[in-house]
């Protein structure tokens, strides 16, 4: 079968091969028929090194498709369902599953480091990205990777679900919670910048801010939800127009990167909640006082996966979309297919792009 190898990491080429193949399936295991998978960030940084991975690598985490094969413990799933990827599955028997945070289960994402799921040229191990690898036509992942969505969703939608809209739209509904009425500003309008944004219209929120430094990304910020669009050095003017000076409720920052972490805190007011979406590199760090730490009274959150558990706003988020809550089409800028992988994390990192989808055959 076909899939896209980074050999290397820091590497800028993917190699397109068709001599793949996949490992052994376990008794617990699915066996998935790609359909669409996106084009994200974090493949980018899966690819640097930002976010660490082994190689050789097959990146994509962001995906969907059908089921072609279940191991004979699985009993919740057959042939022919449509699932959307679930790149961080949960065990549902350790502690933090137990306690009711799913999405911070770390057991089969430990174990994708040295259990690679694919084959080179018929000897070489090859590992997907986050144990996924959804840039290839096929791939196996444990049964609670895979998880059951309604068939009448389209696979780019549902492969946009898998990753961007639960990252997003998860850290406006299950982090920030964020109450109607309030005011929002998320800091970044990539594909899950946008996600938070349709998170916080969903929530009920009167001003949304959207900031970002392309003003050619602000019209589809505000197509999607925000009620205000800004170039970072616009952002003092729209404090004091749509807060008064004080602040916004909830600053969201959806960049990964210290200093945009550090926007984010400065421009939630006292009390309010700020919210860290974007996966920053190890060695980008961020201080603030104790004096402010405490005195301002803000909260810091992080949020992992939208702290979903998928289980349940896999389908919850289908069926927003479904009902026209969310926008989903609006967020993909091409359709491609696998062997134009390369063009597409060029114009990716170009940063004029949103979410690109890969359709495979």
């Amino acid at each position: 079968m076909r899939a896209a190898i980074l050999t290397a990491v820091g590497n800028d080429k993917l190699e397109i091969r068709d001599d793949v193949t996949l490992a052994p399936m376990g008794p617990s295991d699915v066996r998935v028929r790609i359909k669409a998978t996106g084009v994200c960030h974090s493949d980018l940084s899966a690819m640097s090194g930002v976010l660490p991975q082994p190689v050789p690598l097959i990146p994509g985490h962001e995906g969907a498709g059908e089921v072609v094969e279940v191991g004979e413990h699985v009993d919740n799933l057959q042939p022919g369902d449509h699932v959307v990827i679930n790149w961080s599955p949960a065990c549902h028997a350790c502690d933090l599953c137990l306690g009711g945070q799913p999405y911070l289960c770390t057991k089969f994402m430990i174990e994708s480091f040295s259990n690679g799921r694919f084959r080179l040229g018929g000897d070489t191990t090859a590992f997907g990205m986050a144990g996924c690898g959804t840039w290839a036509e096929e791939i196996i992942v444990p049964w609670q990777g895979a998880i059951k969505i309604d068939p009448e969703v389209s696979w780019e939608a549902a492969a946009l679900i898998g990753c961007g809209i639960t990252t997003g739209v998860g850290a406006a509904i299950n982090t920030a919670k964020v109450r109607p009425g309030s005011t929002v500003a998320v800091i970044g309008c990539g594909g899950v910048g946008l996600s938070v944004i349709q998170g916080a219209r969903v929530s009920g929120a009167r001003t949304i801010l959207a900031v970002d430094p392309l003003a050619s990304k602000h019209e589809l910020a505000k197509k999607v939800g925000a009620t205000h669009a800004v170039t970072p050095d616009q952002v003092p003017d729209a404090i004091n127009e749509l807060t008064g000076g004080v602040g916004f409720d909830y600053g969201f920052e959806v960049v990964g990167k210290a200093a945009t972490v550090q926007t984010a805190w400065q421009i939630t007011r006292r009390g309010g909640d700020v919210i860290v979406v974007g996966a920053g590199a190890m060695d980008d760090m961020w201080s603030v006082s104790a004096f402010s730490l405490l005195f301002e009274g803000k909260h810091l959150h992080s949020s992992l996966y939208g702290e979903s558990d998928v289980r349940h706003d896999f389908p919850y988020f289908a069926k927003l979309y479904q009902a026209g809550k969310l926008d989903l089409d609006s967020m993909i800028s091409a359709r491609i297919r696998l062997t134009d992988l390369n063009d597409a994390v060029a114009a990716l990192r170009g940063g004029e792009v949103l979410r690109q989808i890969v359709l495979v055959d």
